[in-house]
């Protein structure tokens, strides 16, 4: 089966990640956008025969993630769990049921609930595989599903369910769970819209946001293009849920963007939704000639200091993509434009959002460009300072990895974690990088009343000694030397959560919200 990539279009053509061939020529000592010179260390970890996964961290410390690739029942891919050290165990094949009931191509990221179970999706299989979507004839168009951290899978929820799709079809971006326990996603096709001027046909609709409880409800909040695309279509990245409770988020098109050729029906936008169904376009990217401020965000990540910051796949100085940062209601300032040097040495193309690490900077890839022009990981400061931390195909044939084009993780042992193409038998790899980032704890849920039951996660807790929300001390529980239960205590108020242990103090980089 020819797998559509209509959600990873640019609106500009580049060549796909998979082809490309890396010219593993010296590194260069200096470049004018910096080069990282602490000690760091960057591991090739593990070899796959796929070109997507992507992590999360469980409550018994290991990672999860999907390689979306040929597996044991063909090309359905697979969920597996990891060491941070790098060993693999895969715990579920999808394809295992007849025509893929269970699912097939889970790229689209994992997210761990606070019951600690597992819930993600997959682009295509499930129960209804008569139904023609997303312009060709699949295996079904996608599926939510929970698993639990020993394997067993639970299909929640077959996407085109209802007549024409209006349920949605081909989910992308990872899962969010919401303030309130439910779960909200997008798909990238399906709803009650029609899209403009596209190369591929879309019978049924430009895309949804929905949300689902842990037992499989779905309701379908919004669907895209139902009117006219000034609201965007073809959403990209993850949904982010803010402290206002408002819920954000990107469109790769659509909008009033028609700064360039390629702006035809819009350069993408960045929208706020509340639920149940009200969504307002914040930003229409391309608005001037050349876009300058970019052109098809790859997805939003809210920093710690209130702002959301983003990558886009081109517009820019050079054409060859940005890294933004935008504050509500609509001001977007564009921090850093790639490719503005000879021979592109800072990378090109950025496909994948950023995330904010434990100092304070945010990181991302580039799938081509850079030294060896196998793509690049960097740091960018929330004042827009990049530096380049590693140039990939840095190896003889790309052992290292070539092409990276996922989102980067953090564990909370301050390591960060990715995948890219390449790798010893060519077929892709699992990365780490360490540069001495500082160690972190997180909660799930990351919102709560007093009296909640709260689970923190992080590495070393075994001894810990105190529990603290905002400064008031809570009653806990140490799990074990990754997990820690806690109870929000009388009179905590929002900020962050500490957790002492012998070596000093982890911090939460969210802080607590109680409402």
């Amino acid at each position: 089966m020819a797998r559509q990539m209509w959600r990873r279009e640019l609106p500009v053509v580049v060549p796909m990640r998979r082809f490309v061939t890396g010219v593993c020529g010296a590194i260069l000592l200096m470049l004018s956008t910096g080069t990282e010179s602490r000690a760091q260390t960057y591991k090739a970890l593990t070899d796959f025969s796929t070109y997507e996964t992507s992590l999360i961290q469980g409550f018994s410390g290991y990672l999860y993630g999907t390689a979306s690739g040929p597996g044991q029942y063909g090309y359905g891919g697979s969920i597996f769990k990891m060491t941070p050290a790098g060993t693999v165990t895969t715990i579920y094949t999808f394809c295992s049921k007849p025509s893929c009931a269970d699912g097939e191509w889970p790229d689209t990221g994992l997210v761990l609930g606070t019951d600690g179970n597992i819930y993600g999706t997959t682009y295509s299989g499930g129960a209804n595989s008569s139904i023609l979507c997303n312009g060709e004839e699949v295996s079904g168009c996608g599926t939510v599903f929970k698993l639990t951290p020993g394997g067993e899978l639970t299909t929640l929820y077959n996407f085109c369910s209802q007549t024409n799709c209006a349920d949605g079809s081909g989910p992308g971006g990872s899962l969010v769970q919401g303030f309130d326990g439910v779960f909200y996603g997008m798909t990238g096709a399906g709803g009650a819209g029609t899209c403009p001027n596209y190369n591929f046909t879309r019978p049924f609709g430009c895309g949804t946001i929905f949300q689902i409880t842990p037992a499989g409800a779905l309701t379908t909040l919004y669907s895209f293009c139902a009117v006219s695309c000034v609201d965007g279509w073809d959403a990209t990245g993850n949904l982010i849920q803010a402290r206002d409770g408002n819920f954000y988020g990107s469109t790769n098109f659509g909008g009033t963007g028609s700064g360039g050729p390629q702006c035809g029906s819009g350069c993408g936008t960045i929208f706020q939704f509340t639920p149940p169904g009200t969504l307002t376009s914040l930003y229409s990217f391309c608005i001037d000639e050349g876009c300058p401020d970019g052109a098809g965000p790859a997805g939003l990540v809210l920093a710690t200091n209130g702002a959301f910051y983003g990558t886009t796949g081109s517009g820019g100085a050079a054409n060859y993509g940005t890294v933004f940062s935008f504050t509500t209601p609509n001001a977007l300032s564009t921090l850093y434009s790639f490719c503005t040097l000879a021979n592109c040495p800072d990378g090109e193309y950025p496909q994948e959002g950023l995330i904010q690490a434990s100092d304070g900077n945010l990181y991302g890839t580039t799938p081509f460009g850079g030294a060896n022009s196998g793509g690049t990981l960097f740091k960018i400061t929330p004042a827009g300072g990049l530096t380049t931390v590693y140039n990939f195909c840095a190896q003889t044939n790309c052992t290292d990895g070539i092409g990276p084009d996922v989102p980067l993780f953090q564990d909370t042992n301050g390591i960060l974690y990715g995948s890219a193409g390449g790798g010893p038998t060519g077929n892709g790899t699992v990365y780490s990088w360490s540069a001495g980032l500082r160690p972190f704890v997180t909660t799930l849920p990351t919102s709560g009343k007093a009296g909640k039951k709260v689970t923190i996660l992080g590495n070393n807790l075994t001894d810990a000694s105190a529990v603290t929300f905002n400064g008031m001390g809570a009653t806990f529980t140490v799990v074990s030397a990754t997990e820690i239960t806690a109870t929000v205590p009388t009179g905590a108020t929002s900020g962050k959560v500490h957790v002492t242990i012998p070596s000093g103090t982890l911090s939460t980089e969210v802080p607590f919200l109680v409402p």
